[in-house]
């Protein structure tokens, strides 16, 4: 009698937990469905006529979204970590200008787009050096790399877009594969899936969750964090010159002015798909899904002719709510457990 009158109470306090859990690594792909079925509804309602969901339409959404998805990519591991990187969108810039303007000396697409994701590599290791040698918080040291990255792309441009390079590079990396899949979607696809697998199956991904839970513990360890922390940023930035190289391609000019307010971009999509900000976190797939749908949202007020202004509010809107809702399910699983 004991034993049965407790199975009661414990039942009840599960079932709560297992549906928070539950809305936490699955609501965003709920989200997804909801937004879309919503928009191939309203959208023929507001303009008369089906835009949203079309063929031509959703390719263009996932193309708009794979380059937010690339930088998503590398600010996952970065916020598992318990870091934040905001200097994002002035790497693309630089890195941009810095491979479109060696293509423009003579150098052929692939030296261009090498050494836009080296310059990509150079600045998140400098991003690193400055969090692990220099003892920065990341909230600074990437807030004082946004600005230095963003003059140096306007110093070296002179404030204006390059052109005149390689047609080859553009042919390569804005092409169309498998019929009318665009390049870059199925590069963030295969990223995705390595990045994956390097954050779930090999000891580099482990340890950057383990930093992010609990840097002391990791310390104690003997493992050495300063490396693991610069990798970490580094990676990001190798990933973030990727997403350069083919919005370069896209654009077909490298402007000093791209990549502005990526960075909340990234961040919202990371945090969105399930990567807690206080680190110890993080879910690729979960990233992807955030990247598509804040595409899908700028898509869908661009068709249902709402003010452009009104999409960093909306952006800038859903990060709050993923964070309150982050943190409302761990104040909860603290008291339940």
């Amino acid at each position: 009698m004991a034993d049965s009158s407790h199975v009661p109470a414990r039942t009840g306090t599960n079932r709560p937990q297992a549906w928070i859990n539950w809305l936490s690594r699955y609501g965003i792909f709920l989200l997804l469905v909801i937004l879309v079925v919503a928009l191939s509804i309203i959208t023929p309602l507001v303009r008369g006529e089906q835009y949203f969901l079309t063929p031509r339409n959703l390719t263009q959404v996932m193309l708009q979204g794979s380059i937010n998805g690339i930088i998503a990519l590398g600010m996952t591991f970065i916020i598992t970590s318990g870091g934040i990187d905001l200097s994002v969108g002035s790497i693309v810039a630089l890195a941009g200008v810095i491979g479109a303007s060696v293509m423009a000396l003579g150098s052929g697409p692939w030296v261009g787009a090498l050494v836009a994701i080296a310059t990509g590599i150079a600045c998140g290791c400098f991003n690193g050096f400055l969090i692990t040698r220099i003892k920065l918080q990341p909230f600074i040291a990437t807030l004082g790399t946004m600005g230095i990255f963003r003059g140096l792309t306007l110093i070296l441009s002179d404030g204006r877009p390059i052109y005149g390079f390689d047609s080859a590079f553009v042919d390569i990396f804005s092409q169309r594969v498998f019929g009318e899949i665009p390049l870059p979607v199925i590069v963030v696809a295969v990223l995705a899936v390595l990045c994956w697998l390097v954050l779930t199956k090999t000891r580099f991904g482990k340890y950057v969750i383990a930093i992010g839970s609990s840097e002391e513990s990791v310390a104690r360890a003997g493992i050495s964090i300063r490396r693991y922390k610069l990798g970490i940023y580094t990676f990001g930035g190798l990933l973030t010159g990727v997403s350069a190289v083919l919005l370069t391609a896209r654009l077909s000019s490298a402007d000093p002015t791209s990549g502005t307010m990526f960075e909340l971009d990234a961040i919202a999509a990371t945090v969105m798909g399930g990567t807690s900000l206080s680190g110890g976190e993080g879910t690729i797939a979960g990233t992807i899904v955030g990247a598509l749908i804040i595409s899908i949202i700028r898509n869908a007020l661009n068709i249902l002719n709402i003010p452009a202004f009104w999409q960093q509010f909306v952006i800038g809107a859903v990060i709050i709510i993923a964070v309150a809702l982050d943190q409302v399910r761990r104040r909860y699983a603290q008291r339940v457990g």
